[in-house]
């Protein structure tokens, strides 16, 4: 019997119903989602033409052409949401090879008709006109339930967006913008432009970087005439989470068969966290899903979609034109986050291995994808990944330099030093400091149990035989052991982990999926699990910085949980035998499985809590950066200069760390003007994030790469000597000054030999 027989087949099917009852059973709980995102992006001042112009830009430039695009290379999986959720992350692809091409040949005015161009592809070719709907003997319909589900998901994405809308205001105003949020909106300027790119903080230096999310946004500003602020900070964010939550929808169903484990692996993909448990420590590798790294969020439904398409690859079905796919497909995912592909070529590894020893009938296919993905992934790297900004070491235990307990205790003084290959405050404490951050791992590895807990799956029959299983499980821990092994300058190894984590969690579903004989104990677990994760009492808080009181603080939490636990079942199982007359031994394993991720997605739920309770606080707290005078001024500039016009600024530093011990993060002028800085921060720059560490500073508080060009810049600024001007001018092509004095003092001199064009506050605008 063939392994494809031998999985589970989901054999629901929908009651006979009329096209239109069918429709409107599909498309009435978006509805819900639908409104809740149109009222709070209205709510947070998005202009309502922008809403609707972006809703028709996702339906035409991306939804349609990549569903068209999918069904003709993978045939539709006979039901319209996966269809479209699929088609969603293809259309992602097909967009960003255009944008490719238009910034490779600067023929960006030709953008709008790039998706154009392929709905009437499958308008005037007959052969590709029958992928406009599902074939009469392919449809197969979902539960009305599975659309309610997967709704709800999307609808608490759109409620925990909400908090990211609120602290983001759009410009004009006064506001103190995540330092990789206005980084990120420079880049996005950046790629409207032709290649090659630069870093447009430090005119003149090549761009490399995991752009594509931004090439992303910056396609859907050139084509719809939509601000980048408002794309960034509103639009963008809510339809690439759905996309997400739907590929998974889909891969999860195809691995269990099962429908209910498709909507629940959508939701574990965006929702699922570490265990709380009451517990004063959080654990890292949180959400996979980023308000604060439009990269990795961009990077979810693009791995989905190779994912999904190397299933029929593991599962022995012809690819046959989806070949064409697979390497643009995972050289974009190494475009999107450069941690995403390294996870699929370790899980594919793992996976051809099983190939060879069990179905080598398919093993030629596993090669090849396994081949085109490993090129892809050399070439990324060499096209996408920085210098400095892409350089790793080996340092195992490195990330818990980040971590509370530890920086509390035996880190607390440690250097920034990645040649040793355990940190300093291990290495220095001999074997009790390996066995105070083994205990670290340990706890880390229970509370991440809902991501992890689906490598049990290997041990069962039906799935250790399924080599999807052990790509599942081999992508699983790629992420865990780079996260472990790796030492980064920003710690930036924990995007291995969190990429893996929604597929990781993915695997535990499986697993859930083929323990449940019924759907009770999966619906009681599920609901006992959030219950208690809400709910559990608060754990044990350190008086003091010692070991033992942040061990206590970590485990206390899970003891009593696993006592409640243990209780909770043994109450289950008596009450059982007295009404059944049996025990229900069987259902036990389904059960806490089901608690375990029902924990996992009430996670959220307490991080909510946990920011309205002290949102206001931590607002107050902080000094806010930029105020509305000088983004009014920046907006004004990036409004009346050109595209490639170089500026000139005096803004290098946060506020609140100037000028001497500088932190080179203060991105908001590029951001907001959207042109390239002769030099404004260089923070995140290849010479900056290699030289962590020297001086005993971080990479943020480096000198500037460029001495000379610096000095002369700030010299403009404080002296406005005419010969400076000229040269800035001359030599480097700046045409304006963009002068804030809130940040230091600007010389008079400087309207004498420059055209003050605006004023707004503390900034100036000078036009050389």
């Amino acid at each position: 019997m063939s392994l494809l027989a031998e999985r589970p087949v989901d054999t629901h099917t929908e009651p006979a119903a009329g096209t239109r009852g069918r429709l409107l059973g599909t498309l009435v709980p978006w509805l819900v989602p639908a409104l809740a995102w149109t009222l709070g992006l209205l709510r947070f001042g998005t202009p309502a033409g922008d809403i609707a112009l972006y809703a028709a830009y996702l339906a035409v430039a991306i939804v349609l052409p990549g569903t068209l695009v999918h069904r003709a290379l993978r045939g539709s999986r006979g039901n319209l949401p996966e269809d479209l959720g699929l088609g969603a992350a293809t259309g992602l692809l097909v967009l960003i090879i255009g944008w490719a091409l238009a910034a490779a040949t600067g023929l960006q005015i030709l953008l709008p008709g790039w998706p154009l161009l392929v709905i009437a592809l499958f308008v005037a070719v007959p052969g590709l006109r029958r992928h406009w709907r599902i074939p009469a003997g392919e449809r197969r319909p979902l539960p009305a339930a599975w659309s309610w589900i997967l709704a709800a998901v999307a609808l608490a994405l759109v409620a925990v967006t909400w908090s990211f809308w609120r602290d983001n205001p759009l410009p004009p105003a006064t506001a103190d913008y995540y330092q990789d949020l206005t980084y990120h909106l420079a880049l996005v300027h950046e790629m409207t432009r032709s290649m090659p790119f630069q870093v447009p903080q430090v005119a003149g230096d090549t761009l490399r970087y995991h752009y594509l999310s931004d090439a992303d946004m910056a396609t859907a500003s050139m084509i719809t005439r939509i601000p980048a602020t408002t794309l960034l900070f509103r639009l963008w964010i809510v339809p690439i989470g759905l996309a997400t939550v739907l590929v998974c929808a889909a891969i999860a169903r195809e691995l269990t068969g099962k429908w209910w484990a498709g909507a629940l692996g959508g939701a574990v993909s965006l929702l699922a966290w570490p265990l709380m448990l009451g517990s004063v420590v959080a654990a890292f590798g949180g959400s996979a899903f980023s308000f604060l790294s439009p990269s990795q969020s961009y990077a979810l439904p693009l791995l989905g979609l190779l994912i999904a398409v190397s299933l029929d690859v593991l599962h022995g079905r012809r690819l046959g034109g989806t070949w064409a796919l697979v390497f643009p497909l995972a050289l974009a995912c190494a475009g999107a986050k450069e941690s995403t592909l390294p996870l699929f070529v370790a899980g594919m590894a793992l996976a051809v291995l099983v190939l060879l020893l069990r179905h080598r009938d398919r093993l030629r296919a596993g090669l090849l994808m396994f081949g085109l993905t490993l090129v892809a992934m050399v070439l990324g790297t060499r096209l996408f990944a920085g210098g400095g900004a892409g350089s790793l070491a080996i340092q195992v235990f490195a990330v818990l330099e980040w971590f509370l307990p530890f920086r509390r205790t035996i880190g607390a003084d440690d250097p920034i030093d990645a040649t040793h290959l355990l940190p300093t405050g291990i290495e220095s404490h001999g074997a009790y400091g390996v066995r105070v951050a083994l205990g670290m791992f340990a706890w880390w590895l229970v509370v991440q149990v809902p991501r992890l807990l689906g490598m049990v799956a290997l041990t069962r029959r039906r799935t250790q035989v399924d080599p999807a299983a052990w790509l599942l499980a081999g992508i699983t821990t790629a992420g865990v052991g780079a996260l472990w092994v790796i030492w980064h300058a920003a710690s930036s190894q924990i995007y291995f982990f969190v990429g893996a984590a929604p597929f990781a969690g993915l695997l535990t579903v499986w697993l859930l999926a083929d323990q449940a004989r019924g759907w009770r104990p999966v619906v009681a677990g599920l609901a006992a699990g959030a219950l208690w994760e809400v709910f559990a009492p608060n754990g044990f808080t350190p008086r003091h910085d010692t070991v033992g009181d942040w061990f206590r603080a970590m485990f206390d939490p899970l003891l009593v949980t696993a006592a409640v636990a243990a209780g909770v079942a043994l109450v289950v199982l008596v009450v059982w035998r007295v009404a059944i007359g049996r025990f229900a031994w069987r259902a036990v394993p389904a059960g806490l499985t089901a608690a375990i991720l029902g924990a996992s997605l009430a996670g959220p739920v307490n991080a909510r809590v946990d920011a309205d309770l002290h949102g206001k606080a931590a607002v107050a707290a902080v000094r806010l950066s930029v105020t509305a005078d000088e983004m009014r001024a920046a907006l004004w500039l990036g409004d009346h200069s050109g595209k490639d016009d170089v500026i000139a600024t005096n803004v290098h530093c946060q506020m609140g760390n100037q000028p001497a011990h500088c932190d080179a993060r203060a991105f908001w002028v590029v951001g907001l003007t959207g042109r390239r800085a002769l030099v404004e921060s260089w923070g995140y720059t290849d010479q900056a994030v290699a030289a962590d560490g020297t001086n005993g500073e971080r990479y943020m508080f480096q000198p500037p790469p460029h001495p000379e060009q610096f000095a002369l810049n700030d010299r403009v600024f404080a002296q406005g000597n005419a010969a400076d001007v000229e040269q800035l001018r001359r030599q480097y092509h700046v045409k304006w000054l963009f002068a804030d004095t809130r940040v230091g003092g600007v010389s008079p001199e400087l309207a004498r030999v420059c055209h003050l064009r605006y004023q707004s506050g503390p900034v100036s605008v000078f036009e050389l």
